[in-house]
């Protein structure tokens, strides 16, 4: 039986100095882009450590080799419905998430390796156009969150 995912999650916007923020698309479902996003693994997962364990499962990038404010927790959360075709994850009856939301400064030079069984491709894109490509609208309003931060 397969394990069923909590229905907590982190979504971690990982993003450059110069605004570029990294999207992936999906291997499940061609052409939706989105941010590294991940359940936890345990009710009792420390959300910045899931964090950056779905950021090195999914695009490679070690959290622990970085600046070490190098990940921060924007202290947003939201709960959406999960999409029906998803539902069969859970346990039966869960129809919401509740997502915590991060953001991962990297330096320019930062190599991808996205996880194949995830993921088929990444782009690094000025924040306002990521924003609007993430198929989710609470992934393009955490980018528009971030950048509307660092502007204050």
């Amino acid at each position: 039986m397969p394990i069923l995912k909590i229905p907590i999650s982190v979504l971690v916007v990982i993003y450059k100095l110069n605004g570029d923020v990294l999207l992936i698309e999906r291997a499940d479902r061609n052409n939706f882009w989105q941010s590294v996003t991940g359940s936890l693994d345990a009710l009792n997962e420390d959300l910045a450590l899931a964090a950056a364990r779905e950021v090195f499962e999914e695009t490679g990038i070690a959290v622990d080799q970085l600046a070490m404010d190098a990940l921060r927790n924007m202290h947003h959360q939201i709960e959406y419905e999960i999409y029906p075709d998803w539902r069969f994850r859970y346990a039966p009856g869960v129809t919401k998430n509740t997502e915590h939301w991060f953001a991962l400064q990297v330096p320019d030079d930062t190599p991808v390796k996205l996880s194949p069984r995830e993921h088929v491709a990444y782009q690094w894109l000025p924040f306002a156009e990521a924003a609007k490509k993430c198929f989710s609208p609470s992934n393009g309003e955490a980018i528009l969150k971030l950048f509307s931060e660092n502007k204050e």
